[in-house]
Parts: structure tokens; sequence; C-alpha cells
């Protein structure tokens, strides 16, 4: 399959998806409502003072656009989602129509991401379990580095690739039979959800359409990042996670290995 193909796979995919999304639509309003923000510990040092510097904010990958109005609650004057599922827009766009928030919703390919938005962006944030689902990282740089005004900053907060090889299911550290292989190149095909996450939807994993994930190494995220043109100022690894990825396993074992990290980079003045 080409990488297009790939993408449209996951759009139907995420488009499914958003039903558990629709499900917690007033919640999560209510929640934005009240000046929640939705990100992890290892994330506020990096987007804090964004009142003071960050005009426009493009969230791409932004699914159901919370974590997208929690930059707006932090500061952003403007925020801007970039989505492959229009399904998850409608929800994105509901949020931000009930908060007057504003916010701009762009259905396309992340690859394919409007010119329009070209040298825009104050920030460009990404991340929680978003760059899987890119079939070609370099691409995806590519685009980030287009999308910053000169001195633009780029923060990804991601899982680590490290923590995607072990098995979800097991206690202990026990490699995963599909994912299990760190340096795998190939996409890999998959249907359904885990219980902790979206979950079954009432439905059977065979009815689920099937999405495609590809295995980044920390490596090859990395040098796309420098090898588009931006400067990387920070990468840190970090113990936190941003779900509940393995129930069975002891939180102080987790903890023990990277589950998330932080990378920061920015794109240089001329």
């Amino acid at each position: 399959m080409q990488i297009e193909d790939l993408h449209q796979a996951n759009r139907a995919g995420w488009n499914e998806g958003a039903e558990a999304y629709e499900a917690d639509l007033i919640e999560r309003t209510e929640f934005l409502r009240k000046g929640g923000t939705n990100f992890c510990p290892p994330e506020y040092k990096f987007l804090q003072g964004l009142k003071d510097w960050c005009e426009r904010a493009i969230h791409l990958q932004c699914a159901g656009g919370t974590d997208t109005l929690s930059l707006w609650n932090l500061g952003a004057k403007s925020v801007v989602g970039v989505d492959i599922s229009e399904r998850m827009l409608a929800v994105a766009k509901k949020k931000s129509d009930a908060l007057q928030a504003p916010a701009t919703w762009v259905h396309a390919d992340i690859l394919q991401t409007p010119h329009e938005l070209d040298t825009t962006a104050d920030l460009v944030y990404t991340g929680r379990g978003a760059l899987c689902w890119i079939m070609d990282i370099d691409a995806w740089a590519k685009v980030v580095a287009r999308l910053l005004k000169p001195g633009g900053r780029l923060y990804v907060f991601e899982g680590h690739p490290f923590a995607n090889i072990w098995s979800l299911e097991a206690d202990h550290f026990e490699l995963d039979k599909d994912f299990g292989d760190y340096f795998n190149k190939e996409p890999l095909g998959d249907a359904g959800w885990p219980s902790t996450y979206i979950g079954d939807l009432g439905r059977a994993k065979e009815e689920h359409a099937v999405k495609y994930e590809r295995q980044w190494t920390l490596g090859e995220i990395v040098n796309a990042v420098i090898e588009a043109g931006l400067t990387l100022h920070r990468l840190e690894e970090h113990p936190d996670s941003f779900w509940e990825s393995h129930p069975n396993m002891p939180p102080d074992t987790l903890r023990r290995i990277p589950q998330t990290f932080s990378l920061l980079a920015v794109r240089p003045l001329p």
C-alpha cells in the first residue's frame, strides 16, 4: 500500500474511534469552559508563557480538539487543529463553538496540510500517540518546518518508542508479538482499540477498520527534525505516561523505563 492509502485506512479507523470522543463531548467542553488544560506534568515547562509569545498555535493530529483548546486556555491567542478524521473535527468544532474560542479546524492528511498556513505558527504542537500513524517522518518534519514562523517552536510530547515494544496485557516486560521489534520499518496493521483507551465500542474486533502504525525510533524522529532545518533545543525522556498503556504492570516497574519524551526545536531566524 502507498502512504496515502495507509493514511486513508487510518482515517477510517479514527472516524470509528471518534464515537468515544462524541460520548464525552459535554464533559470535555465543561472542563475547558472552567479553564481546564489537558496536559501531562512534563509538558507545562515547555508550554509556559504562551500568552506572551504565541499568537497562533497549530496542533497537528488534533483529534477531538481538547488538547488544542487547552493551548488556548493556556494563553495562545488563536489555535488551529489539523486532522485527517472529519468526524473528530466535528467534535472539536462543537467544543470551540460552545466556548466561542478563536479556533480553526482543517480537514487534511497531515502531509498535505494547506500551504495557506505556512509561516503562520508561533508554536506547532503534536504528540500523545500521533507520530505512529504517520508513514513518512521526514515529510512530516518538513511540514512542521514550513508551518513555523522564523523563531517559531515545535514541541512534541510523545510516547517513547522504547515503551511501545512491550505487550500491553503482560504484568512484566514481555516483548509484544507484533510491535516487539524496536527497529521494525514496516507498517503494522491491526483492528480495534485497547480497552483502556477507546475500547471495542460494542463491536467485535473484526468489525473494526484496520489501522496502520509505523514504529519510529527516537533517532529517526530527532534526525528528521534536524534535517528539515530546525534547530534542536532540548530532548528529555520522562517516566510519565499519558494513558494507561499497561494496566497489568506495577506502576513502579513501568516507571523504570522512559514512557514519554519531550522534543523542543526552533525554526532559525533568517
